[in-house]
């Protein structure tokens, strides 16, 4: 059985890797940002997962580290993935591979893939777009030759210990225009709107995932323009120089 298994408030980073997982066949979705505690799966040795996480910060998200500590793997492989919105990854990817392993899983792939950064679009516009999936596919090529060989664990770049976990401290409010459906309370994975007060946010739960801005069918919530900018200048040169895909 394949499992596709990806932390990804926005979608950017499922569409990864359900694109990487239909290379190879039909598979299994496990979305660990659904707002739920109990992700708990023993997945086998004959089986084989595609693992992805967005970077926050060049790090995986505290809450992602979470729930991929209850998966159990059993020697089986796996594809590690990370999308990052065109600055760096910086440890995410040792992290999420160092992760994986504790539980039982063999990394013998990772791969480390630009995707449009989900507060700061203008950096990484559009990708992964059409070059970057027929890269991927190519990279999957090489991940069905390692499938049929002995599982080895590939070294991927980083450090441990890790730099300090730090995100953008942005947290959407909701504007005029919310209707309270209520559905960005329903889907936030920290649960940090109230369903009962959906204009609200808990600011000390808030990982600035940016889901509630995504999902929102009016398009009512938003963060704070000035800061945005602000953030945005912080990057600009970092950003704006277009970063590769990487394969390991």
């Amino acid at each position: 059985m394949i499992y596709n298994i990806y932390f990804s408030p926005t979608g950017s980073t499922q569409k990864v890797t359900s694109f990487l997982a239909n290379q190879i066949n039909t598979c299994t979705d496990v979305d660990l940002s659904l707002p739920k505690n109990n992700f708990s799966i023993n997945i086998g040795k004959d089986d084989f997962c595609i693992v992805g996480v967005p970077s926050f910060g060049g790090r995986v998200p505290d809450i992602a580290i979470k729930r991929l500590s209850q998966l159990k793997g059993h020697q089986t492989p796996v594809l590690a993935v990370v999308t990052y919105g065109n600055r760096a990854y910086e440890d995410t990817l040792l992290e999420l591979k160092e992760t994986l392993e504790q539980q039982g899983f063999i990394c013998i792939a990772a791969i480390a893939c630009v995707a449009e950064h989900s507060i700061m679009h203008q950096f990484a516009k559009g990708r992964p777009n059409q070059d970057d999936l027929n890269e991927m596919a190519g990279f999957m090529e090489e991940v069905k030759k390692r499938l049929k060989k002995q599982a080895i664990s590939v070294y991927v770049p980083g450090n441990n210990p890790y730099k300090e976990y730090h995100v953008i401290p942005l947290h959407p409010k909701a504007s005029s225009t919310c209707h309270q459906c209520g559905l960005c309370a329903r889907r936030c994975p920290v649960q940090a709107i109230p369903l009962d007060n959906p204009q609200e946010i808990m600011k000390d739960q808030c990982i600035s995932c940016m889901r509630c801005v995504h999902i929102c069918p009016q398009q009512a919530r938003k963060c704070s323009s000035i800061k945005i900018k602000m953030a945005s200048q912080k990057l600009q040169k970092q950003c704006m120089v277009k970063k590769e895909n990487e394969f390991f």
